[in-house]
C-alpha cells in the first residue's frame, strides 16, 4: 500500500456540520483520494506470465481437439449454443 494522505479539517466558529463535511469532501476530492479509492474498489490481481502461458497452452490444446472433431464430422459447429441456453 502506498503512503497514506492525511486530510484534516477543523470546524469554524459558526460552521454547520454539513458545511464541514462538504469542505472535507472537496479537500479529499482535490487531493485525488476519492478517485484513488474508486480505482482500488475493484482491483484485479494480474496473473503471472507462467500461469497465463499454461492457460494459453491448455486453450490451444482444447481448440486443436475441437477443430479435429469438427473435421471428422463428430461436432457440428453451427449447432453450438451457450452453456445453459435453451434450444
Amino acid at each position: 500500500m502506498e503512503a497514506a494522505t492525511r486530510v484534516e479539517v477543523r470546524r469554524g466558529k459558526n460552521e454547520s456540520s454539513s458545511a464541514l463535511i462538504r469542505r472535507f469532501s472537496r479537500r479529499a476530492q482535490g487531493l485525488g483520494i476519492v478517485r484513488e479509492m474508486r480505482d482500488r474498489r475493484y482491483f484485479k490481481r494480474y496473473k503471472s506470465k507462467n500461469v497465463e502461458h499454461k492457460r494459453a497452452l491448455a486453450n490451444a490444446v482444447k481448440r486443436a481437439r475441437y477443430n479435429a472433431l469438427v473435421k471428422l464430422g463428430k461436432i457440428d459447429p453451427a449447432a453450438r449454443t451457450r452453456r445453459g441456453a435453451k434450444r
